[in-house]
């Protein structure tokens, strides 16, 4: 027991920890959902966030102390978006088939995702600041920080949005489309990935390698799309 507390004590005090707690929290949480089966409400990501936030709400550790060592995870999600492209590449020919298909499912698909919550919070009375930041909910963080940026929002609360949105989908996507019937798994993915980015991609990979696929091509494609396309629209308001 002392050790560990002499470990604890070292950690705390060092970029360490939040490297370590990420690490070991995920990795634990992970071999629980592969012995439950990977059952969409046991999605390691939404637990380790969990556990991750009760361990320094307890511990009193500051989130930028946190962040100086969890940064090293967070550099390697570029890498990880880019490695999504290979078994899109594996399926090449088939993509350029389908190419006017997918812009239009692009194009609609990720405008019903800005605009639908965007009028929700109107609806509700969300200040502008707000609504600017929940436009770009449906792309992966680091690009909704710099369109939110761009929208005249919050980039920090687009983050959390764009997080929240990736677990939401994560989590509800399987039962929605059995609900929805028969469908294609890359119909399926592309889908999860243009409401859910990156965290609907890593679910939709889980379940079928042609999702997969096709998730991460929704995910680059909302990104190029979203860049270019939000803060031209965004004038017109």
């Amino acid at each position: 027991m002392q050790d560990f507390v002499q470990l604890w004590v070292y950690l705390s005090a060092t970029p360490l920890f939040g490297l370590t707690a990420t690490v070991v929290a995920y990795v634990a949480l992970h071999q629980v959902s592969v012995r439950l089966g990977q059952p969409p409400w046991a999605n390691p990501v939404l637990w380790t966030v969990l556990a991750l936030a009760v361990l320094l709400t307890l511990s009193g550790t500051p989130y930028p102390t946190y962040f100086s060592g969890a940064q090293f995870i967070h550099f390697l999600l570029g890498p990880a978006v880019v490695a999504l492209a290979w078994p899109l590449w594996q399926r090449r020919a088939e993509v350029r088939q389908r190419a006017g298909a997918i812009l239009v499912a692009a194009l609609v698909g990720g405008a019903a995702a800005s605009a639908s919550a965007v009028a929700i919070g109107w609806a509700l009375g969300l200040p502008p600041e707000l609504l600017r930041s929940l436009a770009p909910k449906s792309v992966t963080a680091p690009v909704a920080m710099g369109i939110a940026e761009q929208l005249g929002g919050i980039p920090a609360l687009a983050a959390v949005f764009a997080v929240l949105t990736g677990l939401v989908g994560a989590v509800s996507g399987k039962y929605l489309f059995d609900r929805l019937g028969p469908m294609s798994p890359s119909v399926r993915g592309f889908a999860l990935g243009t409401a859910s980015h990156g965290i609907g991609a890593a679910r939709a990979l889980q379940e079928h390698a042609d999702a997969g696929a096709y998730a991460g091509l929704a995910l680059g494609v909302q990104v190029l799309l979203s860049a270019l396309l939000m803060p031209l629209v965004a004038r017109w308001f």
